[in-house]
């Protein structure tokens, strides 16, 4: 059966639409600090959680966009003022491992977005993972996802 050219023309140009609608709302593509890598959509660290929550609450807490720090190139929001002046202080402490990137990935070798609720602070170093699955699949072997991670790192930030 053969379409009539009006119906053709109008799938074509609806798919011409949805695709780049759709890659924007699925690919984030994240920024690259020129002093080192940090995960960051249009600017915003870390898809503007709070990295000092994460120690003083043990949970991902969403920041505000009028609590602020730039820091390697981004932006990092906060809860609190409290937390902000925290990072500001030292942020190698709070920042996660990777510029933020997932931990997982960074270990096979590449850099991936994340998901905040997919994290573990290990040795009082926060990880950042790509969803709970990725998550998971990263805590089967901690130790050496971080040591394949750690050797790899140096390359990926180079880039």
């Amino acid at each position: 059966m053969r379409l009539p050219p009006v119906t053709v023309r109008r799938m074509v140009l609806a798919a011409l639409f949805a695709a780049p609608v759709a890659a924007a709302a699925f690919l984030a593509i994240p920024s690259r600090a020129a002093d080192g890598q940090v995960f960051a959509e249009r600017g915003i660290a870390i898809r503007g959680t709070d990295p000092v929550a994460y120690f003083t609450q043990g949970r991902p807490v969403a920041g505000n966009a009028a609590i602020t720090h730039p820091w390697r190139g981004a932006t990092w929001r906060f809860a609190t003022a409290a937390n902000r002046d925290a990072f500001a202080a030292d942020p190698e402490r709070y920042a996660p491992a990777y510029g933020g990137f997932c931990a997982w990935a960074v270990a096979q070798g590449y850099t991936a977005s994340i998901d905040p609720d997919a994290w573990k602070i290990v040795d009082g170093r926060l990880y950042l993972n790509y969803n709970p699955r990725i998550q998971r699949d990263w805590e089967a072997d901690i130790p050496g996802n971080i040591t394949k991670a750690n050797t790899n790192w140096p390359r990926l930030a180079a880039k």
